[in-house]
């Protein structure tokens, strides 16, 4: 049998936990030799990365949490996981094959050795461009098809509000909420995302939320008869105004706080009675509980693309070096649609 081959495989690693922003220099690429071959006897795949995912929920995970989160801190002197879309090279499991496409959790490296491949997706469209896979039909694209339907549970006719609506989730909710026939809003904080939501997602209003001075005169501006569904991926004073400018019987779809990661101590929720007296639903959720679902979203969404339906923007930084310049920037507003970055051709 021939000896697997051996590759040059550059990774980015955490250097320290991070409080408050975290910096460029809290990440380091590291070089080191990988086989690219499955143990023997090994259920385990070996993949080639070509796409990785930076995404707001990472910021948590370089934290040192004394208690447990709902998933793992990322540790020091390791490679930073994160779902991405990958090539086969390598299979030990009887479900995969060298040369197929599949996206899931894999890491910021080169090559990874996935030994749970039960997680991973294969691609079943792929005419479509392959990094929608890290993106509107990846983890991002059933974070925001599961919170606006399943969470949110909309109705046609419905006022919708979104936040952060220009990112990876945010622009695919806002586009569902319009097929689906409601009125929607998004903030954004720039004057070119929000001409984005506007212009290329059909958005029927928007906002640049750094130029406003009072949120809760913005919200009552753009929702005169109130807000039935608040898509939140921001939280705090956001959060705050959108709850007192809900609609009897309203909805809360708690997807993200980004505006809270980088804070040493969080801010509170002050208008929470709100939800008393309104009779608000407000309920946070996570993509993991959907995975199950993950076929029929894909086939529907697929679906909505492929008929121009629905349009997504992506920011693709080039090259394993940029992963740390591309996760820092998302919390500075750098990137324009979802952020990803690409680490390989087919």
């Amino acid at each position: 049998m021939a000896a697997a081959a051996e590759v040059s495989n550059r990774s980015v690693i955490l250097k320290r936990h991070v409080t408050g922003f975290p910096t460029e220099d809290d990440m380091e690429v590291v070089t080191a030799a990988a086989r690219v071959a499955v143990p023997p006897g090994s259920a385990a795949v070996m993949v080639k990365n070509l796409y990785l995912s930076c995404d707001p929920y990472m910021r948590s995970r370089m934290t040192r949490h004394l208690e447990p989160s709902y998933v793992p801190d990322y540790v020091p002197g390791e490679v930073i996981p994160t779902f991405g879309v990958c090539k086969v090279v390598e299979s030990g499991h009887p479900d995969y094959k060298a040369g197929d496409m599949v996206w899931g959790m894999t890491a910021c490296e080169e090559y990874t050795l996935i030994t749970n491949p039960e997680s991973l997706f294969k691609i079943n469209h792929p005419e479509l461009p392959l990094s929608y896979y890290a993106g509107v039909l990846g983890m991002p694209g059933l974070t925001a098809y599961a919170g606006f339907f399943d969470v949110a549970k909309p109705n046609k006719g419905d006022y919708v509000f979104v936040s952060a609506a220009s990112g990876a989730v945010g622009q695919l909710v806002g586009q569902l909420a319009k097929i689906t026939g409601c009125y929607v809003v998004g903030s954004a904080g720039s004057d070119e995302k929000v001409n984005l939501l506007k212009t290329k997602f059909g958005f029927d209003d928007a906002f640049n939320y750094k130029k406003e001075h009072d949120l809760n005169a913005t919200l009552k501006r753009c929702f005169p008869e109130g807000i039935d569904i608040y898509f939140d991926n921001v939280g705090g004073a956001m959060l705050d105004a959108a709850l007192l400018n809900m609609r009897l019987h309203g909805r809360v779809a708690m997807c993200g706080l980004i505006s809270q990661y980088n804070l040493e101590q969080p801010e509170g929720v002050r208008n929470l009675a709100c939800v008393v007296t309104k009779r608000v639903r407000m309920e946070g959720f996570l993509v993991t509980d959907y995975f199950g679902t993950y076929r029929k979203f894909e086939e529907e969404t697929g679906g909505h693309l492929k008929e121009g339906n629905i349009t997504y923007v992506e920011d693709v930084a080039e090259g394993i070096e940029k992963v740390a310049t591309a996760l820092v920037g998302l919390f500075h507003g750098h990137n324009i649609g979802k952020q990803l970055v690409a680490v390989a051709q087919d």
